[in-house]
């Protein structure tokens, strides 16, 4: 088996053992917390399940609880007879409770918060862990500077039209401070807080209001989105600055005759000023046979130094390209934001997007939602990346696992929660009939909901399949038409 191959497979397997134990285990640690809790608090415990439906394996424990993992791996649950019939999820119950004692209010508050508590316990346990060893991140979006405004975008395939944020008239190296009033501290909160903005004009288009930093002074700018992409999501047309900072300067190099040092960052050629690495291939393969003026910050200065491109290929046959023999920094840094940071920013992220969801002025609408196969997808691409960043999605899933289950809605614990509120409110119980249609109701809306949301995850997985295999071909055929070199 060739040797690419066989790491090709291993580096699968690993990653699919990665998303077995991360995202089945945040689904065990929420029911775990279920069964502590109820224990912990004398309610009579009759299963413990991962997974819906039929066992696929179970046993009885010396405590008499059955365990089981089921065949629908899509939550799991702890049947708590004494607490809620869910018969309808969770299978018959074998106890007579009209023989267990009754469950005081409080008891079934804290049983029912039980399991997103752990869910926020277990994704602050794992955010201790990513600040110590820290989070690999793009370095690209670890700004919130534009670097680039493009006059138009194409939508679709031939439609180009004029870019949102070049009409607003947000420019390179304008620093975005809140978009709608939120504070953005990345790049990826500036294209989240786009993707999820619900402002409409008196018109019907879209808005964003954006605060900028120019020069010193505070702008607010107001950007018109578009839908952009299969998915047809909202974009600003607003691209992040790359760090220019030169890591090494090559030997013999235009750069190094010039005196650029490791350390220096461009900020303009030829008093034109830069934030992206594209900006400045741009210029020299139009400026190819005279020396450019480039501004760089060295420490708290600036030097300016004439360089000459010289004319390099980086395989033989390939068209020669100016170039100046500068190795910018890592395109990939770690960063270790703190565990307070982390959770905060979840929940912020998952509110905004159950918002934008009822939202009936958003653009955010279910099939745009990931369900079990798409966070196992996600997992899986992570942990193709790095483990660490398999923490840190498996933080963000634990936090939308805890809201979500919080929600007011029945069979979620949040339902539970309000059924048992509503009873102590009227000082008697609800209509067992009442309970069960409803939670049965729900149940099917629910789970037809996740059918709908795994259907777009399979056509996104698909498109991108397509998309990688046409990129491979593409590059395979691109080397196929390379000459070889000539022999000495």
């Amino acid at each position: 088996m060739p040797t690419d191959l066989l790491s090709s497979l291993f580096s699968n397997l690993w990653s699919i053992f990665l998303v077995i134990v991360f995202f089945g285990g945040s689904i065990f640690v929420h029911e775990l917390g279920h069964f502590l809790a109820a224990r912990r608090r004398g309610v009579h415990v009759e299963r413990f399940s991962i997974g819906f439906g039929p066992a696929i394996f179970s046993w009885r424990g010396r405590d008499g609880v059955e365990y089981r993992i089921s065949w629908i791996p899509l939550g799991g649950y702890v049947l708590l007879p004494q607490l809620a019939d869910l018969s309808a999820v969770e299978g018959k119950s074998a106890t007579d409770v009209s023989t267990l004692p009754p469950i005081s209010y409080a008891t079934k508050m804290l049983v029912f918060v039980a399991g997103a508590a752990f869910n926020i316990l277990f994704a602050f346990l794992l955010a201790m862990i990513v600040w110590v060893v820290g989070q690999p991140t793009i370095a690209v979006f670890n700004t919130t500077t534009i670097g680039h405004v493009e006059p138009t975008i194409t939508l679709g395939t031939d439609k180009v039209v004029p870019n949102p944020a070049a009409e607003a008239g947000l420019q390179p190296g304008d620093v975005v401070k809140s978009i709608d009033d939120l504070p953005v501290g990345d790049f990826e909160d500036i294209m989240n807080a786009v993707v999820l903005g619900k402002e409409r004009s008196a018109d019907g288009r879209r808005v964003s209001n954006f605060v900028i930093e120019r020069a010193g002074r505070q702008l607010a700018i107001t950007v018109h989105p578009l839908l952009l992409g299969d998915d047809q999501l909202r974009v600003a047309g607003v691209q992040p600055a790359e760090d220019l900072t030169a890591d090494a300067v090559m030997p013999g190099s235009p750069a190094e005759a010039a005196g650029v040092r490791p350390g220096d960052r461009i900020v303009a050629v030829d008093g034109r000023p830069v934030f992206r690495r594209v900006t400045v291939a741009n210029h020299l393969a139009q400026h190819p046979d005279g020396p450019s003026a480039f501004v760089f910050q060295r420490g708290d200065g600036r030097v300016t130094l004439q360089i000459q491109p010289r004319l390099q290929s980086d395989t033989p046959g390939a068209t020669p390209v100016p170039r100046i023999g500068i190795q910018y920094r890592e395109p990939v840094i770690v960063v270790h934001p703190t565990p307070w940071a982390q959770i905060s920013e979840d929940v912020r992220m998952t509110v905004r997007t159950i918002s934008a969801l009822v939202s009936p002025s958003s653009d955010i609408g279910a099939s745009k939602l990931s369900g079990p196969i798409g966070i196992a997808r996600a997992l899986h691409q992570q942990a193709q990346w790095d483990i660490r960043r398999v923490l840190w999605f498996t933080i963000l899933v634990n936090v939308n696992l805890a809201i979500f289950n919080l929600l007011p809605i029945p069979v979620l614990d949040g339902g539970q929660m309000l059924f048992a509120t509503i009873n102590r409110l009227r000082r008697r119980e609800l209509p067992a009939s009442f309970i069960m249609a409803t939670q049965s109701a729900f149940f099917v809306l629910i789970f037809s909901l996740i059918i709908y949301v795994s259907f777009f995850d399979f056509r996104r997985w698909a498109r991108d399949l397509q998309t990688d295999r046409a990129e491979a071909a593409a590059a395979e055929r691109a080397k196929d038409a390379t000459p070889a070199p000539a022999k000495p």
